[in-house]
């Protein structure tokens, strides 16, 4: 009996090790997908995020043709490495709309004023309401929403150079 309570916790410290590592060779996935793709967007109406351009609403994404929504932050490394991208969708004729996620007025023209400015509109989204409300999981997202304010595809993480050719071909695909 003696012996049994020296090798249970052994036991039980294998078991949990040999679990451990074998966690940690497993693919995660590191992403949060939307479960809004195929989904309206919700009502929403933000005020502008600084006094240079308008605020954003749900209005804005319907009629007309299809548009990137961009969320992001001033505060965000990389928000700042995705603007030349942001840029060169803008110069290729995509519309963007920016939603800043819990930013202030002040940061939000400064990062424009230092990195380029690609937004139509800027919102602002002090609590992340619409954020959360769209399953967008952290900053820097991208969504496709087509004419009728639908979510057709979503692009986690920073935008690179590689990305620009898919994100042109997701907002053709959502005419």
């Amino acid at each position: 009996m003696r012996s049994l309570y020296l090798w249970v916790p052994l036991a039980l410290f294998a078991f949990f090790a040999g679990l451990a590592g074998y966690m940690l060779t497993q693919e995660k996935d590191q992403f949060v997908e939307s479960t809004m793709i195929g989904q309206p967007l919700p009502a929403f109406a933000l005020e502008p995020a600084f006094a240079g351009l308008p605020g954003a609403s749900k209005a804005d994404f319907t009629g007309g043709r299809p548009r990137l929504l961009n969320i992001w932050a001033s505060w965000c490394l990389p928000c700042i490495a995705e603007a030349p991208q942001l840029e060169a969708l803008k110069a290729q004729g995509a519309e963007i709309i920016g939603i800043a996620i819990r930013d202030r007025p002040e940061d939000v023209a400064a990062f424009l004023s230092r990195h380029g400015n690609p937004y139509a509109r800027i919102g602002s989204d002090p609590i992340s309401e619409v954020q959360l409300a769209i399953g967008s999981s952290g900053v820097p997202e991208t969504f496709v929403i087509d004419a009728e304010g639908v979510i057709r595809y979503q692009h986690i993480g920073d935008i690179r150079e590689a990305d620009v050719p898919k994100l042109l071909a997701e907002l053709e695909k959502a005419q």
